[in-house]
């Protein structure tokens, strides 16, 4: 999918899409191979949809999503905003804008769309947790009234319930009323783990035979200097990981690829092939289809599944694992709300498993491949920036300039979780969080504590 509306492409057809197909029956393909997540069968019905001269607010959304998932953020604004001039009232669509707006560091009109949402549908609960995460203003909010009123929950579904929790958790940690705030966090996470179950054994599993399977594989031996500089940024999830990518991507060189699993894709494709194609030149392909960089940074978080594998199979590839205070760690993911592959967020105890299973195989894989992964504290990287980033930037074999030191300048997109705390300046404020949630915390700490090669006092 190259874009949607191309002109080149308006008279081809799309193999297997006969040109006498009606509208709806289009539209009806469409949204069944999206529902069904074939992406990619979707995205030819769309596009035939629109080369055709059809118009409809749902392909819009659609395609304005598919673009947002690839990292066209510019793309995706554009055909959400499509959607809006076709139905001025599509909820959806002003709070698919909204996520849009806050990735590129528009928050003021973020709020605005979340706000709009919540006039055109006072019950739509994802446009609550949206504004709860933003820097919002505190002039007329009428929609705190509503969310924290006795009625809201009522003929709510679960899910619906789960974000009421969640966006409700989110102001009161703001308020610092952390026992109100942990009592709403334990609501919502029972009730999103009994929807959406913990993957937590399958993640370990998972790290467990992918530490076996690289170490049957030899080194390559093709000369770095044909590869670019791969640096794949890894670690648990809210360990610090955008604030890095947000540093290192203030060299004009580097092209981040954001969190996107293109490893693993190239992978998986390289067994299929019976290894007959490298792995690296795989990799590269999928990379090049768009770009011709010169550094890139990969931020697939689960990468570190991975790390003896990149480091035997990627030349010229650099691995940076982000780690911080568990507590605090386990803290920040448990108060996320994550989409799918983190089912496992919704357990405290399942995010301590996770959490001691990536810390025990990084080490192991450190141990192996001393020069190719780099340790970054997060908390030193806080409380003595200047020092730690010097350090890192001299490990990369760069020059250092100055701007490294200003990530929150950096006007690059950001989809993450940790888009606005990225948009302020490098500070300490997170650290030793979780003491304002400990009591919640006990069953993680328990885990934590139990683990004979975790050395943590409290």
């Amino acid at each position: 999918m190259r874009g949607f509306g191309n002109n080149k492409s308006k008279n081809k057809r799309i193999k297997g899409i006969q040109s006498k197909i009606n509208k709806e029956e289009i539209i009806e393909k469409a949204l069944q191979y999206h529902s069904n997540g074939d992406i990619a069968k979707a995205s030819k019905y769309y596009q035939f949809f629109i080369n055709q001269g059809f118009k409809d607010h749902r392909v819009f959304l659609n395609c304005a999503e598919i673009l947002k998932d690839l990292g066209r953020l510019k793309e995706a604004e554009i055909w959400i905003r499509r959607a809006i001039e076709l139905k001025p009232d599509y909820e959806l669509a002003y709070n698919n804008l909204g996520n849009i707006l806050s990735s590129k560091n528009n928050f003021k009109e973020a709020e605005i769309c979340f706000r709009k949402v919540i006039t055109l549908n006072p019950d739509l609960t994802k446009a609550y947790v949206n504004l709860s995460n933003l820097p919002y203003s505190k002039v007329n909010n009428f929609w705190q009234k509503k969310l924290f009123s006795e009625s809201f929950l009522k003929n709510k579904s679960k899910n619906d319930q789960l974000n009421i929790y969640f966006a409700r958790a989110n102001i009161l940690h703001k308020k610092s009323n952390y026992k109100e705030s942990a009592r709403c966090l334990k609501l919502a996470n029972q009730l999103k783990i009994l929807l959406y179950p913990s993957n937590s054994e399958a993640i370990i599993s998972k790290s467990e035979l992918l530490l076996l399977e690289s170490d049957k594989l030899d080194f390559v031996r093709q000369k770095e200097t044909n590869y670019p500089q791969n640096i794949f940024i890894v670690g648990m999830p809210r360990s610090g990981t955008t604030l890095l990518e947000s540093i290192i991507s203030m060299n004009h060189k580097v092209i981040d690829l954001g969190e996107i699993n293109i490893l693993e894709r190239s992978f998986n494709k390289w067994k299929e092939n019976k290894m007959i194609i490298d792995l690296a030149d795989l990799y590269m392909q999928t990379i090049n289809k768009k770009i011709q960089p010169n550094i890139t940074t990969n931020k697939w978080l689960y990468n570190y599944q991975y790390a003896g594998i990149i480091s035997k199979q990627i030349p010229n590839s650099k691995i940076i694992h982000c780690y911080r205070n568990p507590l605090d760690n386990i803290l920040s993911i448990y108060r996320a709300n994550f989409a799918k592959g983190n089912e496992y967020s919704s357990s405290l105890i399942d995010c301590a498993k996770v959490y001691l299973n990536q810390e025990a195989v990084m080490s192991k894989y450190k141990k192996r491949f001393k020069k190719k992964i780099y340790d970054l504290n997060y908390n030193l990287l806080v409380t003595n920036p200047e020092k730690e980033i010097k350090s890192l930037i001299s490990w990369l074999g760069w020059e250092w300039e100055d701007q490294y030191l200003s990530p929150h300048l950096n006007p690059r997109s950001v989809s993450t979780a940790s888009n606005v705390q990225v948009r302020s300046p490098i500070n300490s404020k997170s650290i030793d969080g979780w003491k304002n949630y400990k009591e919640m915390l006990e069953p993680a700490i328990k885990v934590i504590t139990q683990n004979k090669n975790q050395d943590f006092k409290y």
